[in-house]
């Protein structure tokens, strides 16, 4: 009683859950009539057992049979008040068979036609054994089929939890494939981007100092090699992203020499948290492009890692042209922005402080995630 309902021209073959709903439903209300047969009527017990398997068992037949007329009809797909009346007059057809046998069984008497029957035929002494044989049968149809109604109600209930759970996975599965689609783009947007910083470089050193740019070379095939395999996992421990960021500061430092100053401060326990990919390269690449490189003495790059109250606080501070205004990072800080979104949800920020007029910080707060 645990399952979809489509429209389809065969009936898929009953889950496990709807088994044990469907017989666990059954067998509990054959072992409240067999106690009340035997406590009640005081009934012979294998009498009172074989009638209550027999009428019970033919219950359950009949319910299976409507579970699978059900779903070849497509019952589910429809508005309720389309489906009450359709539940009114199975049950009515399913109760009939049972309202034949049923007055044949001395359990019978626990829904309380005979009793009263008996009542009716005291008040009317004349009624026909005939007749009252036929009260007796309408009583058990009653019966039966509000037993029936009951089970068509509890079915469609279940049915709908199940349809909203499933609805409830499909959605966030929906959003989970959405958001990895974005952070796709988002890698294929910051990886050329910070490749075509470092060639940049690289190709400025060729003409200026070509033994430097072979220093550059190796370097570059560092970045390039972490780059290219980025794209294989969301996230990598700062240490290993720190690895990479030396490399491609040291090509700078080859271009820009003396104009470039690079501080780190990680503590130990910062540089076991992981962080999305290339997120540490892109800030210091911002700091490098619209810093370091807009001032003609240069200036100072400082990267600043701890763990504080549960959150990985990173930090990338530069120089840069004393009161002037600085770009929001572009698209690498925004892609990253967006990234962080993505991955880690609310619990993770990431802003720029202008609020020194020679120094641009650019702040970033993760949640350690176990």
């Amino acid at each position: 009683m645990s399952e979809e309902l489509p429209r389809t021209p065969r009936t898929p073959a009953p889950s496990r859950g709807y088994w044990a709903c469907q017989l666990a439903g059954w067998a509990l209300y054959s072992v409240l009539q067999l106690v009340a047969g035997v406590v009640a009527l005081h009934l012979a017990w294998p009498r009172a057992l074989l009638e209550v398997l027999i009428l019970n068992g033919i219950g359950l037949l009949l319910s299976h049979g409507l579970r699978s007329y059900i779903r070849n009809q497509g019952w589910g797909a429809i508005g309720l008040w389309q489906r009450v009346p359709r539940i009114a007059a199975a049950s009515l057809v399913l109760a009939l068979p049972l309202a034949i046998v049923a007055p044949l069984t001395s359990i019978s008497s626990l829904q309380g036609s005979a009793t009263l029957v008996q009542d009716i035929h005291d008040l009317v002494p004349s009624l026909a054994v005939r007749e009252t044989a036929v009260l007796h049968f309408f009583h058990q149809w009653v019966n039966w089929s509000a037993l029936f109604a009951i089970w068509q109600v509890l079915y469609f209930a279940i049915v709908s939890v199940r349809h909203s759970q499933q609805a409830q996975l499909r959605h966030s599965e929906l959003i989970r494939s959405l958001q990895q689609a974005e952070l796709r783009l988002l890698k294929a947007q910051m990886n050329p981007h910070f490749l075509f910083n470092a060639l940049n470089t690289v190709r400025a050193l060729i003409a200026d100092n070509p033994q430097a740019a072979q220093v550059a070379v190796t370097r570059f095939a560092n970045t390039l090699r972490y780059a290219l395999s980025a794209g294989q996992q969301e996230t990598v421990p700062l240490a290993r992203e720190l690895e990479v960021v030396r490399d491609y500061l040291d090509i700078e430092a080859l271009r820009l020499e003396d104009r470039l100053r690079v501080e780190y401060e990680i503590t130990e326990e910062a540089g076991t948290v992981g962080i999305p990919t290339m997120l540490l390269q892109t800030l210091v690449e911002n700091a490098i492009k619209h810093g370091i490189a807009e001032l003609p003495g240069g200036g100072h790059v400082r990267v600043e890692a701890a763990v504080r109250e549960g959150s990985l606080a990173l930090a990338v501070s530069n120089s840069r042209p004393a009161g002037a205004g600085r770009a929001d990072g572009g698209t690498g800080l925004r892609n990253s922005a967006e990234r962080l979104r993505l991955i880690f949800g609310a619990g993770a920020s990431v802003a720029l402080d202008l609020s020194r007029p020679d120094v641009a910080v650019a702040r970033v707060r993760l949640p350690i995630v176990p």
